[in-house]
């Protein structure tokens, strides 16, 4: 019976540690930075958190065809000139193996007139970032499919990514249909 040499026991050892993908976390915005860049002539943002009932749940998570992660959602009415201009959603979904921080710009009828990106944590996938990509949501309204390969151009390596932004701004439409309105 043959043995390893004792030399190859400690890169053994240190190589399965090594081919571990590293972990990305960029913070592209902080969420007054991006409150100011969706809303420039704001005056105010007004914290008016959102937490659903049953009833507005069911109904959420049945027009957006995904369920409601958190019991709360971040919410800022956004006013201009003392008068309400649109609302400021903040959310989170999953990419492939970590949450993205995204904001979602309403305008006072209830249209998207912008989404950012605040926080990416995967290693692939970052595409999602180009203007052009996230321009494809604005004026999407309540009741949008915004399904991806129809609606929503998918990124290649970005998939996962392309589609919980495309789910979660469906949950954002909903959420403003049976809470905001």
């Amino acid at each position: 019976m043959s043995h390893a040499p004792a030399w190859l026991i400690v890169p053994a050892l240190i190589a399965p540690a090594t081919m571990v993908s590293p972990a990305y976390a960029v913070q592209y915005l902080t969420t007054e930075a991006a409150q100011k860049i969706m809303f420039p002539d704001a005056s105010t943002f007004v914290p008016h958190p959102v937490r659903l009932t049953d009833a507005q749940k069911s109904m959420v998570e049945k027009a957006a065809r995904v369920r409601m992660h958190f019991p709360e959602q971040p919410v800022w009415q956004v006013m201009a000139d003392g008068k309400p201009d649109g609302w400021f959603v903040l959310d989170e979904v999953y990419g492939k193996h970590e949450f993205i921080t995204y904001a979602v710009a309403l305008d006072a009828s209830g249209a998207v007139r912008g989404v950012e990106i605040l926080d990416y944590r995967e290693t692939h996938g970052g595409e999602i970032r180009n203007p052009k990509w996230r321009a494809q949501f604005n004026g999407a309204r309540h009741g949008a499919a915004l399904k991806l390969d129809e609606d929503i151009q998918n990124i290649s390596g970005a998939t996962l990514s392309c589609k919980h932004i495309a789910e979660g701004v469906r949950r954002v439409l909903a959420i403003h249909a049976a809470a905001l309105k």
